[in-house]
């Protein structure tokens, strides 16, 4: 823990200041998620890529043939791939050279850059804007690393999860203020396209200009993981050599790693649901883009409330148990989902709303709960693995319910088959003894687990 996080329950003004400027950094950053990812390239992408070749005309990548409507999904695919290497590389350069404040806003501005040039991404412009949208994405997940790797210099055990959960509503508050500025612009912008390319535009002006807070406050960050671990020779080579370390340090602790496996596998039913909730209301539901957008902007702003409200419950019952919680309820969204009418807008919006009260809280707190279990001086590392996860390899949701969807022909039955991740990652969270894996790394364990262990700890 650096000294700035060393303080009691007051925190010192110091302190304060660089947790502003971390909430800061979420606030602008999100943006990427909400307005690029979810609403906007994840159309206008297709689209461009159509619009150069035809509906049934195709993409030549490397002498390889692809259909233009999928262009979004093979990006993203391909950035997974390429991220799979890159971020834990990324995460031992950060902890190996300390400079974690310098390649926050370094891969900020440059996914800020990125989106505030996707305004010149035309009509048949799909080379152009599938790079663009390559580099922020990239640039957005390396940066992501860092942000959460600071999380144990800016929160003692006791305050983690609250932090953490406020982090969280304040990205979720900022992705949903500039959606909501973009809604209002569809109604005076009637051309799709400009709309399209103003409102990615929009999200790296956000990004890039809401980052001078975090430019100015986190300066005064401290660099303890130069003093403890001086660089000598190639930074790059130095990564690689850490990286290796820390895949080889896994096995010393074998419950972080249980953990990051559950995570791995209710992160992904996460992913899944949300990505194609706005799908399943349009195909299946016969509702319209304007109940489909309300919707999006119920969960922006609703996950800010749920975000705080899961933290405030874990500060009295522990991150653990509020996760477990909230996956049972995870697996209720899912089987209501399965029964909801045709056209009615009102059961969408119930279930959007319960959506996004456990989704703000159940990542914020899986994050604050692995900060707890990792080795302090490898914190960017091991959440380049924890970045990895949620990601880098979030695919098979998408198969499982493209597979059901095809042999059954029901989206009703491809959604409900997304259950068995929230059931069996809730089973995998259960057997992480917490206490354990947090005494494992050499921390603290925080309060709310109690004194000593009981027969009861297994839901701590």
């Amino acid at each position: 823990m650096s000294k700035i996080a060393g303080v009691g329950a007051k925190a010192a003004p110091e302190l304060r200041r660089a947790r502003l400027g971390w909430y800061a950094y979420g606030w602008a950053s999100h943006t990427f998620e909400a307005t690029v990812v979810t609403v906007f390239m994840s159309r206008y992408l297709p689209a461009v890529a159509t619009n150069a070749v035809g509906e049934h005309g195709r993409l030549h990548v490397a002498g390889i043939p692809l259909a233009p409507g999928s262009l979004f999904t093979y990006v993203v695919s391909a950035c997974s791939v390429l991220m799979l290497v890159m971020l834990p590389v990324v995460g031992a350069i950060a902890d190996r050279t300390g400079r974690k404040r310098l390649m926050l806003l370094g891969f900020g501005y440059v996914g800020a850059a990125s989106c505030a040039a996707m305004l010149f991404v035309g009509l048949t412009s799909w080379v152009l804007g599938s790079v663009l949208f390559a580099l922020a994405y990239v640039s957005y997940s390396c940066g992501k690393i860092v942000y959460n790797s600071l999380l144990p210099d800016l929160a003692s055990p006791d305050e983690r999860d609250r932090i953490s959960s406020v982090g969280w509503a304040a990205g979720y508050i900022g992705g949903g203020v500039l959606l909501a500025l973009n809604f209002v612009a569809s109604f005076l912008i009637h051309d799709s396209a400009l709309l399209a390319r103003l409102s990615l535009c929009s999200a790296g002006v956000w990004w890039a200009v809401f980052m001078l807070v975090p430019l100015r406050i986190l300066r005064h960050l401290p660099k303890g993981a130069v003093e403890r671990r001086p660089v000598s020779g190639s930074v790059l080579t130095s990564g690689f050599r850490e990286l290796g370390d820390t895949l080889r340090g896994l096995r010393r602790f074998p419950l972080s790693l249980l953990f990051l496996v559950a995570y791995l596998v209710y992160y992904d039913g996460i992913s899944t649901v949300t990505t194609l909730s706005a799908d399943y209301g349009q195909k299946e539901l016969k509702l319209g883009e304007t109940t489909l957008l309300t919707a999006i902007l119920i969960v922006q702003f609703t996950a800010f409330g749920g975000a705080l409200l899961l933290g405030r419950f874990a500060d009295r019952w522990g991150a653990k148990r509020v996760i477990a919680v909230s996956l049972v309820v995870w697996v209720g969204i899912v089987v209501a989902a399965y029964f909801l009418q045709v056209g009615s807008a009102l059961q969408f919006f119930g279930l959007a709303l319960a959506l996004s009260i456990v989704m703000g809280g159940t990542q914020a707190l899986s994050r604050s709960l692995f900060s707890s279990m990792i080795p302090k001086a490898k914190e960017a590392e091991y959440f380049s693995l924890y970045e990895i996860s949620s990601s880098g390899t979030s695919a098979l949701g998408p198969l499982v319910f493209g597979l059901t969807l095809q042999n059954t022909g029901s989206y009703r039955s491809a959604i409900f088959s997304l259950v068995v991740f929230f059931v069996v990652g809730l089973a995998l969270l259960l057997t992480v003894n917490v206490r354990k894996a947090i005494l494992a790394a050499g921390n603290t364990p925080p309060a709310t687990l109690g004194g000593a262990a009981t027969g009861a700890e297994a839901l701590t």
